[in-house]
């Protein structure tokens, strides 16, 4: 997955005054492909169900199934599962540092039961 700013056209925000379009446009395409590839597979699992969601599930092997909509519809439904993808990014960030404090917080707790205050105070 990499990111293509072909993708925009002139209806579009101008690239002009969007400077993360014009950032994005300046990134080498291994470093967003590299980006783009870093999402844990848990991340793209729910961005998936997500999608399935959005467009109406049925069971692949009964149904030969076609969706038709407009440019502003999907347009609609990739931002969804972009912003879908970020908010899940940044989740699991926080899940991890919460999970780094937790144990920082125990291993301290456990260090002030080894070695008490030394001014008799414990």
């Amino acid at each position: 997955m990499i990111f293509n700013s072909d993708f925009f056209d002139s209806d579009s925000q101008d690239p002009a005054i969007n400077s993360l379009l014009q950032y994005l446009q300046q990134q080498n395409p291994e470093t967003l492909a590299r980006v783009a590839q870093s999402a844990s597979p848990e991340i793209k699992e729910i961005i998936s169900q997500n999608v399935r969601g959005l467009v109406g599930m049925l069971p692949s092997g009964d149904f030969n199934i076609q969706i038709t909509t407009d440019r502003d519809n999907l347009a609609t439904l990739l931002a969804s599962a972009m912003m879908t993808g970020y908010f899940l990014c940044q989740m699991e960030q926080r899940k991890g540092l919460e999970e780094a404090l937790s144990d920082s917080d125990s291993l301290n707790s456990q260090s002030s039961l080894d070695f008490p205050n030394e001014g008799g105070n414990s």
